[in-house]
């Protein structure tokens, strides 16, 4: 054995038990809470429509009577566990893999690991409370913790980079991207938002925190609630660890014609880009109205054992990667 590989067995096996750690961690911190771990399939009949997500997609060769023969990985167990809770589950979570195409590189594999829980009566801002929680039972690890800082969406850009979010013209939200090389045929002011954010706001984190992004522009809503605020807002967070995003949140909408309209946005968006449509998720459409009140967050685990391994390579905290497996 080389001395290159020594290392790689090395580094593989701390990173084994890290995530064995951090696994048990997390089922002690739900255990105590009375948070159920429930589990949920992988293939379903319906893709996700959120343009800058792609799917995994495959066939079943068995008998046409056992349901569609086109299926989809998923990207995330969302919509199932609404179903579950659409059906009286109550507080639960899951522990699972989750596959996203063409993301591959430096901090992102194409198969990884999301932890997703959900608790009725919440709102996001309460989800903030507990998520802030289980990163900091999950630092305590490595003996570790991280001051916190909150601050809303609007907030954060008017500080960082004087822009108003909601209001700034499409100049202005270019203007502080003026030395990035960027092709802005077809952009739309979401993605210009989300530039500034990757490019210029995220950087800046301070390693040693957790910041807190809440109330998101409307047009980011995705599956969360609209507070008619002045502007109105969307019931999202998003939590960072240092500059890297670790949990997206929502206080969720539970209105299914407000959200089958929603997935038509996204279908309509990758109409435009040239994507194929996604099958809509029927079943979660038809559960939506059951689904009490609830607030819902997913995070990566990855992202965060990559925190506490202190690395910035998703590799090292993976057995085998993308390019190995």
């Amino acid at each position: 054995m080389n001395a290159t590989t020594h290392r790689d067995d090395a580094r593989r096996i701390a990173a084994l038990r890290l995530r064995a750690a951090l696994y048990a961690c997390i089922r002690a911190f739900f255990d105590a809470r009375g948070v159920l771990e429930v589990e949920t399939p992988i293939l379903g009949s319906s893709g996700n429509t959120e343009p800058n997500i792609e799917s995994f997609c495959t066939r079943f060769s068995g008998s046409a009577g056992a349901g569609a023969p086109e299926r989809w990985l998923r990207t995330s167990p969302e919509f199932a566990l609404k179903r579950l809770l659409a059906g009286g589950v109550g507080d639960c979570y899951e522990l699972g893999r989750v596959f996203r195409n063409g993301e591959a590189g430096r901090r992102h594999n194409p198969e990884f690991t999301m932890l997703e829980w959900y608790r009725v009566g919440w709102d996001h801002r309460r989800l903030v409370d507990e998520t802030v929680e289980l990163v900091q039972a999950a630092l305590a690890l490595t003996a570790r913790s991280a001051g916190v800082v909150r601050c809303s969406y609007r907030d954060l850009f008017l500080h960082g980079v004087g822009v108003d979010p909601f209001t700034a013209t499409l100049d202005a939200l270019r203007a502080p991207l003026a030395d990035v090389r960027i092709d802005g045929a077809g952009m739309t002011r979401d993605d210009w938002l989300d530039l500034l954010l990757t490019h210029r706001l995220q950087p800046a984190f301070p390693r040693g925190r957790i910041t807190v992004v809440y109330d998101f522009p409307p047009s980011q809503a995705a599956l969360a609630r609209i507070r008619a605020d002045a502007p109105p807002v969307a019931e999202r967070f998003e939590l960072y660890l240092g500059p890297y995003e670790l949990a997206n949140g929502y206080h969720e909408l539970t209105d299914a014609f407000e959200q089958r309209a929603r997935f038509e946005r996204d279908n309509a968006r990758r109409r435009e880009r040239g994507q194929r449509e996604m099958p809509l998720d029927e079943p979660l459409l038809g559960a939506l109205p059951a689904m009490p009140p609830c607030a819902g967050v997913a995070l990566g685990i990855e992202r965060l054992l990559m925190c506490l391994a202190g690395s910035d390579e998703i590799r090292d905290v993976l057995a085998f990667d993308f390019a190995d497996a």
